[in-house]
């Protein structure tokens, strides 16, 4: 590999970071909630795709420490969008769970936050347009990649 390889590749380590900053920079914030913590919006997607998960479960998956999970959930439940549900086999263990309030409240985050990016996407050229798109499963290579390997770290 080159130094322009490298040099590609630093350029777009460079420009996702910033585009995740700046869009997690302006989390939208929803009628009688106020803002929701990026944690919190991260642990209820989390828990809406995979229901059921434990504290523990919560945690490594999104590479937290349990004890910021267990106060995050408290509150989401405090919100009324997961609730606690004891294990079938293990009553000592609980699942968490979104409730319809989460699962609504999510998808009005995620659509607060797609419009801005739907915005900009419009306003490139239909090649930038198509090479976004294009890259749309190594993107998600990515981010199951990093998951996995700051989980294990």
């Amino acid at each position: 590999m080159g130094d322009s390889d490298s040099t590609a590749r630093s350029d777009a380590s460079i420009a996702l970071r910033e585009l995740a900053w700046l869009i997690h920079r302006h989390a939208p914030e929803r009628a009688g909630v106020g803002p929701i913590p990026t944690t919190e919006i991260a642990l209820l997607k989390q828990v809406i795709d995979n229901p059921g998960s434990t504290i523990g479960e919560l945690a490594t998956a999104l590479g937290l420490l349990q004890p910021n999970v267990s106060t995050a959930i408290r509150v989401l439940e405090q919100r009324g969008f997961v609730e606690r549900r004891k294990s079938e086999s293990d009553r000592r263990v609980s699942r968490i769970v979104a409730t319809d309030s989460g699962i609504v409240e999510h998808q009005a985050i995620s659509d607060g936050w797609a419009r801005p990016v739907d915005r900009a996407l419009a306003s490139l050229t239909p090649d930038q347009r198509a090479a976004l798109e294009g890259a749309a499963d190594a993107l998600d290579a990515l981010q199951a990649y990093l998951r996995q390997r700051l989980a294990d770290d």
